[in-house]
Parts: structure tokens; sequence; C-alpha cells
């Protein structure tokens, strides 16, 4: 008789990562499907109790995520900070960042223009312009100064509201630039303040292991995540109100896949990168963008997947991601903004001249910093609309399908966070390429830290610059 005692015994083996989400993606469109044809429940149109569960599965999926971001974007720029102390480039790497964020806002937004002026959505459409309304939210060019002064320490802000009832809510919120800066601020005192601080420091170090340990664990629920997100957007999104916007909507669509699919992958062949490696170190950012709908909600996947896949240094990514994720949406203030405003503009019968243009492609370059304080693109197309003179209530003609936009937007906002960091890596001399070409979502769970490597160009980096595949992992 055989000792059975010692057998190992045989763990049961999960499908990859990537191939959890997929199953999650299309068991959520699966499960949608059926919440659908459930329909409401009820005269006042209550949703049914699976449309409820896909929805509560999913938001608290995109809680969880962002309520770990402001101790994520905290710990790891005042970390990033204590890690340039010796470097003589930090300065250079931040214009760089800034200037990449142009040049792809500018490109993105040429492509909206072009677009909008093409396929005229606002001449085909049955819409009535007297169906408008003035949205509740508008921005301003002074939202930026507004947004960039903390309200407090963490940048957390809050708002009451009275129910006809008589009962009062309260909602706690936080702006990622604030704490941006106030992260920055710290590091920097931190620095000033010389070996009195180095506890401090140290401090920080550890809870910023014990933030990416406790990340670790919430992206591992993002399979789940997924199926409720995708499951409610089927469920609840207006598809039948795309019929008159169809061309507007196709115009949308088409300017994102352009940036996303094309120009992306041109600007990564220009400086050298493999078009394939990006999108498969990316793809698990991308993806969670486009159901989740929230590039604050997705910063901390963006971020390790920069750092992770994409070999970008973590000291440089724990300073550009999350200021991209502020400031650079190509999708939400460059391609959207400037087919929305023709749309409007057409559906009027106002002529737009090239100054106007000009002012489209202006406000959609600066103005995502000038409404960086704020959130949505609603917020982003009303200051477009207002600099140009156009009407406002054009903005109501939008709104019943703008969660289906948002979708697509978002993905190639955080598809072009991901990308600037990477892009000016490469330049400088400073990306993991060995990490990079090996790029894939399992990457993601790698318990060990990832070296961060010293952001001075040496003659190592410079080979990395003319193409040389040198190994640059520790």
């Amino acid at each position: 008789m055989s000792d059975t005692s010692t057998q190992p015994t045989r763990r049961l083996r999960l499908p990859s990562f990537t191939v959890q989400v997929l199953l999650g993606l299309g068991l959520g469109v699966l499960l949608g499907w059926i919440a659908l044809r459930l329909g409401t429940v009820g005269p006042d149109g209550s949703p049914n109790w699976l449309t409820t569960t896909l929805d509560t599965i999913g938001s608290s999926f995109v809680t969880l995520l962002k309520a770990i971001v402001p101790p994520l974007v905290f710990l790891a720029i005042v970390a990033s900070i204590a890690n340039l102390r010796h470097v003589t480039n930090a300065a250079r790497l931040a214009g760089q960042t800034l200037l990449w964020f142009a040049i792809t806002a500018g490109i993105s937004v040429a492509v909206g223009i072009g677009l909008g002026v093409l396929l005229r959505p606002g001449a085909n459409t049955t819409l009535d312009p007297a169906d408008g309304s003035d949205p509740t939210r508008t921005g301003s060019w002074l939202d930026f100064l507004n947004g960039l002064i903390p309200a407090n320490f963490l940048g957390i802000g809050g708002s009451t509201q009275i129910a006809e009832d008589g009962t009062a809510s309260t909602s706690i919120s936080f702006n990622v630039l604030q704490i941006v800066v106030v992260a920055l601020v710290v590091g920097i005192a931190a620095l000033r303040t010389g070996k009195a601080a180095e506890p401090f420091l140290a401090f920080n170090r550890s809870a910023l292991a014990v933030v990416q340990k406790v990340l670790w664990w919430i992206i591992r629920l993002a399979p789940l995540g997924t199926l409720g997100l995708i499951g409610t957007a089927v469920a609840t999104y207006g598809w039948d109100l795309l019929a008159p916007l169809a061309t507007y909507a196709g115009a949308i669509y088409l300017g994102l896949a352009i940036v996303l699919l094309a120009i992306y992958p041109v600007i990564l062949r220009t400086n050298g990168l493999r078009v394939l490696s990006f999108f498969r170190g990316a793809w698990p950012a991308i993806q969670l963008a486009f159901v989740s709908r929230s590039s604050v909600g997705t910063l901390p996947v963006t971020q390790r997947v920069a750092e992770r896949n994409l070999g970008v240094p973590p000291s440089y990514a724990s300073f550009a991601v999350p200021l991209a994720a502020t400031t650079k949406m190509d999708g939400c203030a460059s391609i959207y903004p400037a087919v929305s405003a023709i749309f409007v503009a057409q559906i009027f019968g106002i002529d737009l001249s090239l100054t106007d243009y000009l002012l489209i492609a202006f406000v959609s370059v600066v103005g995502s910093a000038a409404t960086a304080g704020l959130t949505g693109a609603v917020v982003m197309l009303t200051l477009t609309l207002s600099t140009l003179g156009l009407p406002l209530a054009g903005v109501g003609l939008l709104l019943a399908i703008d969660p289906i936009l948002d979708m697509g937007r978002t993905a190639v906002n955080v598809a072009g966070q991901a990308l600037v960091p990477t892009v000016v890596a490469k330049r400088e001399g400073i990306l993991d390429l060995e990490r990079y070409a090996s790029a894939s979502a399992e990457d993601l769970f790698a318990d060990e830290p990832v070296a961060d490597r010293e952001l001075v160009p040496s003659d190592e980096a410079g080979a990395a610059r003319d193409g040389e595949r040198v190994p640059v992992r520790a």
C-alpha cells in the first residue's frame, strides 16, 4: 500500500490575469444583456435586481481604486523627490513631459477638427436645437488657479446636499492636482531639512510599500470589477439614442481610433519603441479605463503598468503619471471638444472662421490644465464653447449618449498618460528596455520591487537612445 501522505497536493491553476479580465468582460456583456432584457421594475423605472447587482460590483471596485489614489500619489511623489536629491536633469524631465503633453494634445485636436469639418456631424442629425439645455456645471480659465491651491493639507473637499424631505447627505472628494502640489512641497521641504527628515523619509518608504501591497490586492479584483462595469454599461446606457447622433458618435470614435491606433504607434516607432510591446504592457490600464470611465480611478493601475510593464523608473513615473491623470486628456480635452464644438456650431447654423479653429486648438492644448481642478469632459466642452461664444445649450443635446462616448475617451486618455512618460524616459535614456520588450499583464503582480535607475543619462543610456538594447534591469 503506497503512502499518500508524502505526495504533494496539486494546487488549482487559475487562468492568466489577461484571460481572467477577458472572461469578466465577456460574462459582463452577457449579464448586461440579460439585465437589459429584464427591463425596469415598477412604474418609477427602478432598475431590476441584476442591474443593481452589476452596478454595485462595478462601482465598488472603482471606489476602492479611488480610495487608494490619495495615499499612493502623496507617498510616491514624496519618495520620488527624495530619490531625485542627486539628480541634475529633473527639471529637464519635467519640461520634456509637459512638451510631449502639448505635442500629443495638438495632434489629437487637429484630428478632431479635421473629422468635424469633413464629416459635418451637426448637419447630419435630426435633433432640434430647441431640445438643448444649459449644463449644470461649467469650466472657466480661473479653475486652474482655484484647483492648484490646496483647500487643506490632503487636498480633500466635501459637499452637502439637502433632499426634498429635508435629509442631508455629505460627499467627500479629493483633487489629485492639489495632492500633487502638497506632495511636491512636502518632498522638497524634507530634502531641505536634511538629516532631521531621514526618519520621515524612511517612514514614507515603508508606508509606500504597504500601500502598494494593498493596491496589489485591489488590482486582483479587476476581472470582477470589469464584469460589473461593462454589465452596467450594457444594461443602462442609451444605445437606442445613437440613431440621431450616429454621425457625431462615429466621428468621435473614429478620431479616438486614429489617435490610439495610428498617431500613438507613429510616435512610438519614431522613438525606437515597439508598438506591440507598448499596447501589451499598457493593456490592463487601457481596458480598465474603458469600462470604468475614470482616469483618476485608473491612475493606480496606469502608474503600475508604467513602472512594471513599460520600464519607466518609479521616481519619474510617480511624478509624471499623476500629473498626466489631471492634465493629459487627448480623448476628453482634444478630440471630444473639437468635434463637439463643430457639431454645436453646425446645428445652430453658426459658421466658424479660421480664428475659431485656432481657438479650439488653443483651448484643447492649454484648457486641460485650466480645468485640472475639475472633472468630466462636459466641463472641458463648456470651456471650449464659452471661449468661442457658442451656445452652451448645445451641451444638453449630447448628454444622452455621453456615457457611451466616455468609455472610448477615457481609454485614449489613459493610453496617452502611459505613452508620454514612456517616450520621455526613452528619449532621456532611462527606460528599462529589457522590461519594456518583455512587457505583459502578469508583470503587474511581481512581488519583487522594481529597481529604480539613476535618472542621469550615462554612456549605457546613450547607447539605449541609439536603439541598442542594453541590460538595464537591476
